[in-house]
């Protein structure tokens, strides 16, 4: 019986391209998991996406330029609640704070804790829109038929009258999103968008 011969041990050249081969894949999943914090931290520094920004105070400066701001609401598939704005629009002064509602209801037979995701339209008024006080800032748990009203405070900054660019934005809309979340999941959550938050003001 003839005896096969044997696989000569693997060259230096094939060990670093396993190896560089395995760090790439190693590097590309990483990658994938930071994506997502990235990418919101991202957009909350630029406005990229329509993101508003997150400020400690108001401006000092108000100017004689008024920007009426719509207010949407809406709910992700699977909570049964009922989310809506409790004025439909309100015209500020660029630099000026104004202070809208929303108000949202369990209509379940059971607590739920939802919490909300935001952007503004247009686009490129993310950057200028800011946030001093916001009900999205938290986690919300609504016991069965409880209904509350949520507050956000809210500024478009005087920065923006000296972008060309917004010349022809008369309008923004401020949406919300309310979706469920488990409980598990409930403090990751929240301390994310506190550590947004704290890292957007900073």
């Amino acid at each position: 019986m003839s005896q096969r011969p044997s696989k000569p041990p693997p060259s230096r050249r094939q060990k670093i391209t396993a190896f560089t081969l395995t760090g790439i894949v190693a590097g590309m999943l990483g990658m994938s998991y930071a994506a997502v914090p990235l990418y919101r931290l991202f957009c909350q520094v630029t406005g990229y996406g329509g993101t508003p920004q997150i400020a400690s105070e108001a401006p000092r400066e108000v100017l004689d330029r008024p920007v009426t701001v719509r207010f949407n609401a809406d709910i992700a598939t699977g909570l049964p609640w009922k989310f809506e704005p409790m004025q439909r629009d309100m015209t500020v002064k660029v630099g000026e704070t104004g202070l809208a509602f929303y108000r949202a209801q369990n209509l379940s037979d059971r607590p739920i804790v939802g919490m909300a995701t935001f952007n503004v339209t247009p686009d490129k008024a993310g950057q200028y829109f800011n946030k001093i006080h916001c009900f999205c800032f938290d986690q919300q748990r609504l016991e069965p038929g409880q209904s509350v009203d949520m507050p956000v405070t809210f500024f478009v900054d005087p920065s923006m009258a000296q972008d060309r660019g917004m010349n022809d934005v008369y309008y923004i809309t401020l949406s919300y999103t309310f979706f469920p979340v488990d409980d598990g999941d409930i403090k990751n959550r929240t301390a994310q968008v506190r550590d947004d938050a704290a890292k957007s003001v900073n």
